[in-house]
């Protein structure tokens, strides 16, 4: 089995097949591809990152490039750093994925998400090179420490707020025993908010476990028991946010989405008053902007796609239901830590808590996710149950919609049901996965 790009980089089980041969290859057609003279090096707190980071760094510097480490740190740190030293940027990180997992995330020169023929290219090349048993070796480096890595990222967030502080606010911060674990403290005391951290103490296997984004009931709880005014809860490698009201009700990221573009544009910041949007995102969040005359622009699954029409001067502000927020103004990619620090800087400003205004921000319509694991990133299962999908549509007439897709950084199949009535939305998307899963069987 051969490892593909999906959404956001290259991802599977390690070392079982994403290893430090595959990682030796991809490192070296990348930079055989995007010609960067220095490369950034991050990992989050998977205990197969320490070895696969080497392999990378040892394929760079073998190919004439310098490699400069910048340890366990966040995608978005990467990113930033990719940006403003004009550098390639390379994370070992397979996100919100189990241990069991990790992945490669690619930056060009400048921060930006590769472009789809550079991804085409650096697939075709990583292919050449694992076919070629003697084509690459691994030899041991000395690796370069970056010197400050973190230093001028966190001043991009104090500018990000207009030099404003978060001080009166008291916040919850899920770390996911993931790469903010011991960051993401000391940023949100300089920023002058209260802060208690959970999920900080990564052991190698603990990242994503029952925590974080995909599981922010933890922090719901905590929350509410603490008397918080807001809860973040990241995933682990920071570069998206679910956040959690006073109350313990989710704000996820169609309802943060909303809530900053509107006030944004109140504020007359909202450039061409439009925001980028997925084919995720609920409904909801389409009246709440029609409502507000602000403009959506649909896209494709996954923040490369976002930061396509971003990058195009089409919005400056896009994001995904899953939690990844761009504010493209402060950021080239999805920054967990950035959006909870603006989010609660919005609430410090609106005079409210965090429960009101995220009852407030958007009437959410029932959306039921359900996932069909899968041996592959299989699309062709979709197009053979084409046709039941299509009766699942005309049964919903206007009272909702259906996508099936395969995911793009998991072997599994999603689908998706919005309905008016949550019972509708259920039964339907039962039906939908029996279906698919009978095509799998």
């Amino acid at each position: 089995m051969t490892l593909s790009f999906g959404t956001d980089g290259v991802r599977g089980p390690a070392p079982e097949i994403l290893n430090q041969r595959f990682v030796t290859c991809l490192a070296t057609a990348a930079s055989e591809i995007l010609s960067a003279d220095r490369w950034i090096i991050g990992r989050d707190t998977r205990e197969s990152g320490p070895a696969l980071s080497e392999a990378i760094m040892s394929a760079i510097r073998r190919n004439g490039s310098t490699a400069v480490d910048t340890g366990v740190i966040p995608t978005p740190v990467v990113a930033y750093l990719s940006n403003i030293e004009n550098s390639g940027g390379v994370v070992v990180s397979a996100s919100h994925n189990p241990w069991t997992d990790n992945g490669v995330k690619i930056f060009a020169p400048g921060g930006r998400k590769l472009r789809d023929e550079e991804q085409s290219m650096i697939e075709k090349r990583l292919n050449e090179l694992l076919a070629d048993t003697s084509a690459v070796t691994q030899q041991n480096v000395d690796p370069i420490q970056h010197p400050d890595p973190t230093d001028a990222w966190i001043n991009s967030i104090i500018d990000a707020l207009g030099n404003r502080t978060l001080e009166g606010a008291h916040l919850v911060v899920d770390c996911a025993n993931g790469s903010a674990s011991g960051i993401a403290e000391p940023l949100f005391r300089q920023l002058g908010a209260r802060i208690d951290t959970i999920n900080n103490e990564p052991d190698g296997r603990n990242i994503n476990q029952g925590c974080g984004s995909t599981s922010p009931q933890m922090l719901a709880e905590i929350v509410k028991s603490s008397g918080a005014d807001l809860g973040l809860a990241l995933d682990g490698d920071a570069d998206r946010l679910i956040a959690v009201a006073s109350n313990g009700a989710l704000i996820d990221g169609d309802k943060q989405l909303c809530l900053f573009a509107i006030d944004l544009d109140h504020r007359e910041l909202l450039a061409n008053r439009s925001v980028v949007i997925t084919v995720m995102s609920n409904f909801g969040l389409r009246q709440a902007m029609q409502q507000a005359d602000i403009t959506t622009i649909e896209v494709p699954v996954g923040d490369r796609n976002i930061l396509t029409r971003l990058d195009a001067g089409d919005a400056a502000l896009g994001g995904e239901q899953s939690g990844h927020l761009i504010f493209r103004d402060h950021a080239t990619t999805g920054d967990g830590l950035l959006s909870g620090a603006l989010l609660t800087d919005l609430i410090l400003r609106s005079g409210k808590n965090s429960a009101e205004l995220a009852n407030e921000a958007m009437h959410q319509v029932p959306q039921v996710l359900l996932n069909i694991p899968v041996a592959s990133k299989s699309t062709e299962i979709t197009a053979q149950i084409q046709e039941e999908i299509e009766l699942t549509e005309a049964r919903l007439a206007n009272k909702g919609r259906v996508l099936v897709r395969a995911s793009g950084t998991e072997a599994v199949i999603r689908v998706m049901v919005e309905a008016t009535e949550e019972t509708l939305a259920q039964s339907e998307a039962q039906h939908l996965a029996a279906i698919v899963q009978a095509s799998i069987d």
